[in-house]
C-alpha cells in the first residue's frame, strides 16, 4: 500500500516538473509552434518551377519603391481613363478597359460573345468558385455552357458543373510535372495522349446542374499536329455507330463531336501519338469562363506556354480576360521575401499577354490563411509580405488587382470563416468549402462589376468630350445616361 502511495506521489511530481519546465522555457520556443504546413499536407503541393525560383532568390534584396505611391494612368485611344489611385488601395481597373468594353458590346447589342481564363490552384479545384462567377457572368450576359474541359482530371470526382469520366489508360503530362514534354502543353496546362493498344480509350461527359450549364453545348474535341493519320473517333447512339476521322494537320485542331443533348461519350481509335488537350462546351454567345485550375500551381509553370500554340488557342476561343488567382502554395516557403515571386511572376504575366494577344490581365491575390502562433490560431505571418509581391507585380505588369484578403475581412478572416455556423472554409484554415466559395465568388464578381460600372460612365463623358458642339439639351442627356448606368 505505501508502495502505490509512493508510485503515486512521485507521478504527479513528474507532471508538476514538466507543467512548470514548460512555462519556463515557452519564451525559449518558437511562436510558430505547430507549423500549418504539417497539418496541410494534403491538400497543399508544390510545384517544381517554384522550388527552382526559391532557390535562385534566396539572395535577392527586396526593393519597394510603391508603397504609399500613387499610380496614374494614360488614357486609352477612346480617351476613357480611370483616376489615379493609390498604391495601397490599387484595382487598376484602367487595365481592365478591352474586357469592360467586350461586356458593353454584349449589354448593348445582346449578341456577340466574350471569355474568361481562369488559372488557380487548388482553392478552385472541382470548379470551385469559378463555377458561381460563370454563373454571375451567363445571368447578366447570357451565354451557356461550363467551358473548356480536360481529357482527365484530378478533380472530376469532385466536380458538380459537370460529371466527368475517363478510362485509365490515358498518358497525361503536366505542366506541374513535366519540363520537357512530348508536345507543348494546351491552355489547360497539359497534354494527353491515347494508349490504345490493347484497353479502349474514352472519354465520357454528362452536364451538371448548374443554372446555365444542363446541356452540353456545342462539343468540341481540341488536339494538335501528328504524323498519325489514322485516328478517329467513335460514338454510339442506340444502334447507330458513328465514326469520325481526326484531321491533325495543323498546331492546334477542332473536331465537333456528336451529342444527345447532356451527355456524350467518346472512344478513340488508332489515336496514339496525337496530342490531345480537351473538350469545349459553350453556346458560341455571350460570356464562357473555363476553369483551368491545378493543384499545387504557384503560377510560374504559365511561363512555359508555347506562344504560337496559344496563339492558335486564342484565334479559336478568343480569350478577353485571364485571371490568376494564386498564393495558396507559395506561402510558408521559409522566408518573408517574395522579391522573387514578383519578378517571375511578373515575367510571366508579360507571357501572357504575348500568349493571348489583347486580353486584360486581372490579378486575383492570396486569401487570408491561419497559423496556430502561441496556442491560437491566428493570420500567417506570410499572407501580408505575400499580398505586396502580387500588387507589385500587377502594377508593374499593367494588369488589375483584386485583393482576396481584405474582400474576406482583412486580419484574421479564415478564422472566422472557419468558425461561422454554417462553416464557409475548411479546418486546414486554408481552403473554403462550397458555401464559401459561392460567397468569395460573388466578392470577387462585385469588384469586378463595379469597376464595369465605372466604365460606362466614363465611356459616355468620354463620347461628350470628343462632340465639342455638345448642347446643354446634350449635356443633360448624358448626364442623365450616367446616373441611370
Amino acid at each position: 500500500m505505501n508502495q502505490n502511495k509512493t508510485y503515486f506521489f512521485q507521478s504527479w511530481l513528474i507532471v508538476v516538473i514538466a507543467i512548470i519546465s514548460f512555462i519556463g522555457f515557452k519564451s525559449f520556443l518558437p511562436k510558430k509552434l505547430f507549423p500549418e504546413a504539417t497539418a496541410n499536407s494534403k491538400n497543399v503541393v508544390v510545384d517544381s518551377l517554384m522550388l527552382e525560383a526559391v532557390a535562385e532568390g534566396a539572395n535577392l534584396s527586396e526593393e519597394d519603391t510603391l508603397t504609399n505611391k500613387t499610380i496614374s494612368f494614360v488614357s486609352n485611344p477612346l480617351g476613357i481613363k480611370f483616376s489615379s489611385e493609390k498604391f495601397e488601395q490599387y484595382k487598376g481597373y484602367q487595365y481592365l478597359i478591352p474586357f469592360f468594353e467586350k461586356l458593353y458590346q454584349l449589354e448593348t447589342n445582346k449578341k456577340g460573345k466574350a471569355r474568361i481564363a481562369y488559372f488557380g490552384d487548388s482553392m478552385t479545384d472541382g470548379d470551385l468558385i469559378v463555377q458561381d462567377v460563370r454563373t454571375q457572368f451567363q445571368s447578366v450576359f447570357g451565354g451557356e455552357g461550363v467551358g473548356f474541359v480536360n481529357i482527365s482530371s484530378e478533380s472530376a470526382g469532385s466536380r458538380g458543373s459537370i460529371l466527368h469520366e475517363f478510362s485509365p489508360n490515358w498518358k497525361t503530362q503536366s505542366y506541374l510535372k513535366t519540363k520537357s514534354p512530348l508536345r507543348s502543353f494546351g491552355v489547360n496546362g497539359a497534354v494527353f495522349f491515347a494508349k490504345d493498344t490493347v484497353n479502349p480509350t474514352w472519354v465520357k461527359f454528362k452536364a451538371g446542374r448548374n443554372r446555365f450549364s444542363t446541356a452540353l453545348n456545342n462539343p468540341t474535341l481540341f488536339y494538335g499536329n501528328s504524323k498519325n493519320k489514322n485516328g478517329r473517333l467513335r460514338q454510339v447512339f442506340g444502334k447507330d455507330t458513328i465514326y469520325k476521322k481526326l484531321t491533325p494537320n495543323a498546331i492546334l485542331n477542332t473536331t465537333q463531336i456528336g451529342s444527345t443533348g447532356n451527355n456524350i461519350k467518346v472512344n478513340f481509335i488508332n489515336a496514339d501519338s496525337i496530342p490531345f488537350y480537351g473538350f469545349n462546351f459553350d453556346n458560341g454567345k455571350g460570356i464562357h469562363v473555363d476553369n483551368f485550375s491545378s493543384r499545387g500551381n504557384s503560377g510560374l509553370p504559365l511561363g512555359s506556354f508555347n506562344i504560337d500554340l496559344m496563339n492558335a488557342f486564342q484565334q479559336k476561343l478568343g480569350y478577353d480576360l485571364i485571371i490568376l488567382q494564386f498564393g495558396t502554395n507559395v506561402l510558408n516557403y521559409g522566408s518573408l521575401n517574395y522579391s522573387w515571386y514578383e519578378r517571375k511572376m511578373t515575367s510571366v504575366v508579360n507571357h501572357l499577354k504575348q500568349c493571348f494577344p489583347g486580353a486584360a490581365i486581372l490579378i486575383i491575390t492570396t486569401a487570408d490563411k491561419s497559423t496556430k502562433y502561441d496556442m491560437q490560431m491566428k493570420t500567417d505571418s506570410a499572407v501580408a509580405p505575400l499580398i505586396m509581391a502580387q500588387k507589385r507585380y500587377a502594377v508593374k505588369s499593367e494588369a488589375g488587382l483584386v485583393n482576396l484578403f481584405t474582400l474576406m475581412g482583412g486580419d484574421g478572416s479564415m478564422v472566422k470563416w472557419v468558425e461561422n455556423v454554417p462553416a464557409k472554409a475548411n479546418k486546414d484554415y486554408t481552403h473554403f468549402n462550397y458555401r464559401g466559395a459561392k460567397e468569395i465568388a460573388q466578392l470577387i464578381y462585385k469588384q469586378i462589376d463595379t469597376g464595369y460600372k465605372e466604365y460606362k460612365k466614363l465611356r459616355i463623358l468620354a463620347k461628350k468630350k470628343s462632340k465639342p458642339n455638345t448642347t446643354v439639351s446634350d449635356s443633360v442627356t448624358v448626364i442623365k445616361d450616367t446616373l441611370n448606368e
